[in-house]
């Protein structure tokens, strides 16, 4: 194999390549960037056995070829060369990668392209547009609600076709859950009935490669692709096959027998961020005393003495004190556009919904906490 490449032309490609590999763990075949070399193109591929990437790039090939070098190593030598050319080329007499610029030159260790498996291809039939920054902006706003860890559906992002070609997004972790509603009549008629589960460990990865462009999604039985609008680079990410728990159940409750409590929401955050300081690992809420204009807000942490706020709100119910735990909270706000915020409550430990007007397509709900006593609380799940 022989070609040249110029730095700045591939080296975002790398870096994406690169942090998708295990760094240490694993067969050395995951932890390997191959390189294929063909018709002035070089591919550049990497998994991490579930994950797969694959960019192509504009070169100068003198010999066809495919290697695999060590990713992390080859990716850091090239991320400090200057911009300009680089000469890659691979001796027939020994498996070495020789990188040449200039009076530059290093050699890495290859792996025989007998260790390669063959990537999932993009299917072309049926995939359909979409816009990359509002997929990495669902992204962000559901998987802060989606559970951290085990091999289950709360550690999924869930998406399925709803009705009148509205689709649901959706991600919950026991406390809380956060919903994205959008109309998009292309990937509507792509997702199957029964919706489709991608784990939280890829999502990260996708968020972090996704761009401001037009991309190209398919979906098979067993993956999600997802391709730059040029084709030069793509993804998929395995589907996972668990059942979704049936949310409807507690978004009804949002509708029965409700209080509602409206409030500002920068100042409801500057509140709770002071109110944070006074919380403790094991007082890590802020209780809400609710009256018909006026929200009291306070923490009292064992040590840390203690703090009241008084929020002007507009309030109609009947609960007189709900307590939340302040961290979620804040959270939860920072992803609101909306000045105003909605809290419809359904009882002092029943699931609270979050709306905002200028989030017309966006609830998330959370669970408070039960009051045992002035300073003792025990967190709810839905």
């Amino acid at each position: 194999m022989h070609l040249r490449v110029y730095k700045e032309e591939v080296i975002e490609g790398l870096q994406r390549a690169a942090n998708i590999i295990p760094q240490r763990t694993g067969a050395a075949y995951l932890r390997s960037i191959w390189l294929k070399a063909e018709h002035n193109r070089l591919e550049i591929l990497s998994t991490d056995s579930n994950i797969e990437f694959r960019g192509s790039y504009t070169a100068e090939v003198s010999e066809p070829g495919l290697v695999g070098v060590q990713g992390r190593s080859f990716v850091e030598l090239l991320r400090r060369l200057p911009a300009g050319q680089i000469n890659l080329r691979v001796d027939d007499a020994a498996p070495v990668l020789h990188i040449e610029q200039g009076r530059r030159k290093y050699k890495l260790p290859v792996n025989d392209a007998t260790w390669f498996q063959k990537f999932s291809d993009f299917p072309e039939q049926g995939a359909v547009m979409w816009s990359g920054d509002f997929f990495q902006e669902l992204i962000d706003r559901i998987i802060y609600c989606i559970g951290d860890e085990g091999a289950d559906a709360l550690a999924c992002l869930f998406m399925k076709p709803g009705e009148n070609g509205r689709i649901e997004a959706a991600g919950m972790n026991g406390h809380q859950f956060a919903m994205i509603r959008f109309t998009n009549d292309d990937l509507h008629s792509l997702l199957p009935a029964e919706g489709i589960l991608v784990q939280k460990k890829y999502l990260n990865e996708l968020k972090k490669w996704l761009g401001t462009d037009e991309i190209n999604v398919n979906i098979s039985n067993k993956r999600l692709f997802v391709r730059t609008e040029n084709r030069a680079e793509s993804m998929s990410l395995p589907l996972s096959s668990y059942q979704y728990p049936d949310y409807t159940v507690f978004l009804s409750r949002l509708n029965t027998d409700t209080s509602t409590l409206k409030l500002n929401r920068a100042e409801a955050q500057d509140a709770l961020l002071r109110i944070a300081i006074f919380n403790t690992d094991s007082n890590r809420c802020t209780y809400f005393d609710l009256s018909a204009k006026e929200a009291v807000l306070s923490a009292t942490g064992q040590d840390l003495g203690s703090a009241s706020e008084s929020l002007d709100v507009e309030y109609s119910g009947t609960i007189e004190k709900i307590a939340f735990p302040t961290s979620n909270l804040l959270t939860i706000m920072e992803h609101y556009a909306s000045a105003e915020l909605s809290l419809t409550l359904t009882g002092a430990e029943g699931p609270c919904g979050i709306s905002g007007s200028d989030d017309a397509d966006y609830l998330v709900i959370i669970m408070p906490m039960k009051i045992l006593d002035d300073v003792n609380f025990s967190e709810e799940q839905v």
